[in-house]
């Protein structure tokens, strides 16, 4: 018998497993649900664990700005092996002798790939040209040219694991691509390096807190059904907490709920706002405009007076 999907609001924030695609992880976790639509909010590889933010319903008016986000990863870098895939998983290319580094001579080479850096994206990617994904092309054995792109790499730290093996805390603004970090850092040390393991820590304002494993969503909704997930159903403006907050007044809230700009005293912030209205209901997201009003840019519709 079909499964009866139904409106639910909200956000999972689902520590991915091993092995499955982020669409994959999405399926599923929208099937045990029974939620009638829902989002991810920025691949993870199959390789890849970690945190994968699951936007439903109204929940997915965010979706833009988490995609837009900073993210935050744990990765264990393979010194002395390069591979196809820039990961453990692919094709071994080459394979070095690891010198003895000295910790200055692996800062020597962490500090060039800091700050604003261009990356070239792997062909095992995600992206298209001329209509095809990249790694579509790439495992026909077709590789075309790749316009390199502009990434900032907040934060990247290091220690080591092994003499073979560095963990790499990274935090970087979006369209990052790890791999290609972390071959990048291979080069740089000139022995190579690939991807051995790769967990996502951060996604915007979310960290692995309020995680959720998908062995436990399966088991609450073997017990009780699709209401047995709502437990970790956070709300949207969640999404939005490090945000400035903007609390309107009841006739400011009825104008901006019809799609105008109202004035309201005091805001300075530039960049996204979380609108409430007079009794802390969540509006949606605005804008400050240069006349100092403050416009909608997406609406929620409130369940409650606002």
């Amino acid at each position: 018998m079909p499964i009866k999907r139904r409106d639910v609001d909200g956000i999972i924030l689902l520590d991915k497993p091993l092995g499955l695609s982020s669409n994959q992880a999405l399926g599923r976790v929208k099937y045990l649900l029974a939620a009638r639509k829902g989002g991810h909010t920025g691949s993870l590889d199959p390789l890849a664990t970690g945190l994968l933010p699951l936007c439903f319903g109204q929940a997915t008016k965010v979706s833009g700005w988490l995609l837009d986000a900073d993210k935050r990863y744990s990765v264990v870098a393979r010194l002395g092996v390069e591979t196809t895939t820039g990961d453990l998983e692919g094709e071994v290319i080459q394979e070095t002798p690891v010198p003895e580094f000295s910790d200055a001579d692996i800062e020597s080479a962490c500090v060039g790939l800091r700050g604003e850096i261009q990356q070239i994206p792997p062909m095992y990617s995600a992206l298209k040209h001329e209509g095809q994904r990249l790694y579509d092309l790439a495992r026909k054995g077709i590789e075309v040219e790749r316009a390199a792109r502009t990434v900032v790499i907040h934060s990247l730290r290091f220690e080591r694991v092994a003499r073979n093996e560095l963990r790499l805390e990274v935090r970087c603004s979006k369209g990052t691509y790890i791999r290609t970090l972390v071959q990048d850092l291979g080069r740089a040390l000139g022995c190579g390096a690939t991807v051995a393991m790769l967990r996502r820590t951060g996604h915007g304002a979310f960290d692995t807190a309020d995680m959720v494993g998908m062995e436990t969503l399966e088991a609450a909704a073997e017990r009780t059904g699709p209401q047995g997930l709502e437990a970790w159903l956070l709300p949207p403006d969640r999404a939005l907490m490090d945000r400035p907050e903007v609390r309107l007044d009841a006739a400011s809230s009825r104008f901006l709920l019809q799609g105008q700009p109202v004035f309201v005293p005091g805001v300075r912030a530039t960049g996204p706002l979380r609108l409430y209205g007079a009794s802390g209901v969540f509006l949606g997201i605005g804008e400050l405009l240069d006349d100092g009003r403050v416009a909608p840019r997406r609406l929620f519709l409130p369940t409650v007076s606002c």
